[in-house]
């Protein structure tokens, strides 16, 4: 409570639901954006109108120089440190392995993958001690799934990625975690979801719990990972997905 979160991709969807989580836990939310400036500003007046503290950055993560330039921009915000930063940004690829093309594999790894390690990298002198790192991974790391394949390599990528920071960043009391959502209801997948009742059955037959998830799901364990009762989990993928693949 009364810490400052960095929401990477927080105007919609799964980011969405974690930024009004974390403000209506007490903290002050910088969250991003890349293209829907409206959207993110629906996100800070909804976290405002109830009480809350938030500011939207634009950032279009994965090209060179933009987790920098990210920083840059939230140093202006007078805030002086970051206690939690949560890696949520990301984009799909839902195409199977014979028709991924070198621009898309580049793309989709450059969001995916490389603007986590750079707003991180970029973070260190201002994530204060004591501070979380939480990625936003999927279930597709572990599930073969090989319709959205270089998608999920993503996933896996940035789980060894939480790993391994874990063990860099232990030693000032910074614990860093995955969190693998399974199939969500969110704007990224309405098109073959929402109002398709196949689709919907399908989804919901996937996981153990029998139903979708909800973006609300994925924010409840941010929420944890980000408060002090996550203290003592580190290195962790944490499965949010319902159980789906068991």
């Amino acid at each position: 409570m009364g810490k400052t979160a960095l929401v990477t991709g927080g105007s919609r969807g799964i980011g969405r639901a974690i930024a009004e989580r974390l403000a209506a836990d007490g903290d002050t939310v910088v969250l991003t954006y890349a293209n829907d400036a409206t959207a993110a500003r629906e996100t800070v007046e909804r976290i405002t109108e109830d009480g809350g503290r938030a500011f939207a950055l634009r950032a279009e993560l994965g090209l060179p120089g933009a987790s920098a330039a990210l920083w840059a921009a939230y140093d202006e915000l007078g805030l002086d440190g970051v206690d939690i930063i949560v890696n949520n940004a990301g984009i799909g690829l839902p195409v199977p392995l014979g028709q991924v093309t070198e621009e898309d594999f580049d793309r989709v790894f450059a969001v995916n993958v490389r603007a986590p390690f750079f707003v991180v990298q970029e973070a260190l002198g201002r994530l204060r001690d004591g501070g979380r790192v939480i990625n936003v991974s999927s279930g597709a790391a572990r599930i073969a799934m090989p319709e959205i394949l270089a998608y999920g390599a993503t996933k896996g990528a940035l789980d060894t990625l939480t790993l391994n920071l874990a063990k860099v960043l232990g030693a000032r009391g910074i614990t860093v975690n995955s969190v693998a959502p399974g199939i969500v209801d969110t704007d990224m997948n309405a098109g073959w979801l929402r109002g398709n009742a196949e689709a919907e059955a399908h989804a919901a037959s996937v996981a153990a719990l029998g139903r979708t998830g909800r973006p609300e799901d994925i924010a409840d364990v941010v929420g944890f990972l980000a408060s002090d009762a996550g203290r003592w989990v580190t290195g962790r993928v944490v499965d949010a997905t319902g159980g789906s693949g068991l």
